[in-house]
């Protein structure tokens, strides 16, 4: 599977599998990333994809010192089925 690229001008985390793009849409606010939506086309869903690059954003708010607010349903989810990240929730 591809890497997981944080494409900062369009504000979105993104990967690419098979030929599909996959976002985490996300909205910077201070010293918070609040996550928006997640968006896996259907041709690629199933396989770990969405979790992956939620995973990824996750690991890069922690690197850059950011709280998360998760207004996605998929990351709340991811979230509250990881505890290892729950520490980064604003």
């Amino acid at each position: 599977m591809n890497r997981v690229h944080d494409n900062r001008s369009e504000q979105e985390f993104e990967i690419t599998v098979d030929g599909h793009r996959a976002v985490a849409a996300y909205q910077l606010e201070g010293d918070t990333i609040v996550f928006t939506h997640t968006l896996v086309p259907a041709e690629i869903e199933g396989r770990g994809v969405a979790s992956k690059l939620i995973r990824s954003a996750l690991d890069s708010a922690r690197d850059h010192g950011l709280k998360v607010v998760p207004q996605c349903r998929f990351v709340r989810a991811y979230i509250d089925k990881h505890p290892e990240v729950q520490d980064l929730l604003a």
